[in-house]
């Protein structure tokens, strides 16, 4: 079969395809023809060294998958040859095949494509847990989200309505990704390229700032967001786009009773009382209507390394797909 590996950290040319030995399910795994592959920042963080935890080499990225099951171990029991699915796994998902555990793998539903199925579970679960379980929104609270354009920002947008939130902050970096925000439902827009933009999420709550923010930029965009939350305003962190750290005292948190949340979706994947509901949760909205993915492109697997640089480039809408 195919697959896209990497053998050195680095960009986006380090994306190599190759052939290799198509996976063997074990006991309990199951062997799946992959149909759609989910792109996310955490891949091209893999492909640079940069991830939460330590990638080792070589490696094949991929974490979010659909496709339909070709072949079960032998002590599967919940789930059949031809069954459409979705899941995510640790590595391996940018390849014609892979395997899984068969506790990890849910039903597309009928009415869903592959390519809508896949572009869900991370970002939905990331959106969802980020506002819900990290950011403990509650009815009639203030968000704002950042590059609410992306993935996991337009599904956040959506979710942060849909889970009572009265008045949603959206920040993109130009005027096509805020009509996107828009359309999702942000109630305020506002470029963060221009220098200001803390004063205008000020203004914009009335001088109190905001009681969820959704940070993934880094730098200087996390300084400035810190500096919208309200008093006992949750500031939850879940990526690193621009690469930039940057210093941060903590005892300025104090004087408001101010929180800086980090999130990262596989301890909530460990827990399947967690993981489980939210996920039917979120196919039930997007069954029912209320739930909008948007689709940015869909691009052979050999171009991989094209769809890094247009990741990065931030200058893409809604969720990038790999298919094979």
């Amino acid at each position: 079969m195919r697959a896209i590996q990497l053998k050195e950290y680095g960009g986006p040319e380090v994306l190599n395809l190759i052939e290799i030995e198509k996976p063997v399910p074990k006991r309990h795994e199951v062997l799946i023809e992959i149909k759609s592959i989910g792109v996310n920042y955490a891949d091209t963080a893999r492909r640079e060294g940069q991830y939460v935890v330590k990638t080792p080499l070589p490696f094949i990225p991929g974490a979010e998958i659909a496709g339909v099951v070709t072949e079960v171990g032998e002590e599967v029991t919940k789930v059949k040859p031809g069954a459409r699915i979705v899941t995510l796994i640790e590595s391996g998902g940018y390849a014609d095949f892979a395997k899984a555990d068969e506790r990890s793998v849910i039903p597309i539903p009928e009415q869903l494509d592959f390519h809508t199925a896949a572009a869900l579970p991370l970002q939905g679960l990331s959106a969802y847990h980020i506002l819900n379980t990290m950011g403990r929104l509650e009815k009639g609270e203030s968000v704002l989200i950042h590059a609410a354009a992306g993935g996991v920002g337009t599904i956040a947008v959506q979710l942060a309505k849909l889970l009572g939130a009265g008045k949603v902050i959206a920040t993109a970096s130009f005027e096509e990704k805020l009509a996107l925000a828009r359309e999702m439902g942000a109630d305020v827009l506002i470029n963060y390229t221009e220098p200001d933009w803390e004063n205008q999420v000020l203004e914009a709550t009335g001088g109190r700032g905001v009681n969820v923010a959704l940070e993934m930029v880094g730098g200087e965009v996390f300084n400035k967001t810190v500096k919208c939350l309200a008093t006992f305003g949750r500031l939850v962190i879940f990526g690193a786009a621009s690469g930039q750290q940057v210093r941060f005292y903590p005892s300025t948190l104090m004087a408001r009773n101010q929180s800086v949340i980090g999130f990262f979706l596989p301890p909530i994947m460990r827990k399947p009382e967690l993981l489980q509901p939210s996920l039917v949760e979120l196919f039930t909205y997007l069954g029912q209507g209320k739930l909008k993915l948007t689709i940015g492109g869909v691009f052979p697997l050999e171009e991989a390394a094209k769809v890094h640089t247009l990741l990065q480039s931030r200058k893409t809408f809604g969720k990038l797909i790999l298919k094979p």
